[in-house]
């Protein structure tokens, strides 16, 4: 590709025209930034599958049960619970003072929060700071099953 360097003042001239040899053209670049982007795609596709699939598993290994809401929030839902449940053992019993006991209690208000919504919405959150956003959560954030399992 061809560039009118007369609009340049003649001292950048030449620093511009190095500069544009190690640059592709326009087209290359976007070809390149095309096809980095279709790899990305597929790399979070299954970086996202993988998420999934150990949100899946934990759940029913800890008989946590499904969340409720628009279909298109539901495995984000999901993942963000998991995400958010991990973090908080992680910081309260296995790094902080928590006992398994206290985490029982902990995991049953976890099973009650069903809103998939709620979960995405604190999927920022510490998860030292989980048991203040579960006591916080509203009547609209919990779900209809029976706690009595």
């Amino acid at each position: 590709m061809s560039h009118d360097l007369s609009n340049r003042p003649a001292d950048r001239r030449a620093s511009f025209a190095r500069w544009l040899q190690g640059r592709d053209c326009t087209d290359c670049w976007k070809a390149a930034r095309d096809q980095d982007s279709a790899g990305k795609e597929e790399w979070l596709a299954a970086k996202r599958a993988e998420e999934q699939q150990a949100a899946r598993e934990w759940a029913e290994q800890f008989d946590i049960p499904p969340l409720e809401g628009p279909a298109k929030a539901l495995a984000w839902g999901e993942r963000s619970r998991h995400q958010l449940v991990t973090a908080a053992y992680s910081a309260l019993v296995s790094e902080g003072t928590w006992d398994e006991a206290d985490w029982a209690v902990l995991e049953d208000k976890i099973r009650t929060v069903a809103r998939a919504g709620w979960w995405i919405d604190q999927r920022d959150a510490e998860g030292s700071d989980l048991p203040e956003l579960l006591d916080a959560a509203a009547s609209d954030d919990i779900g209809t099953e029976n706690p009595f399992r």
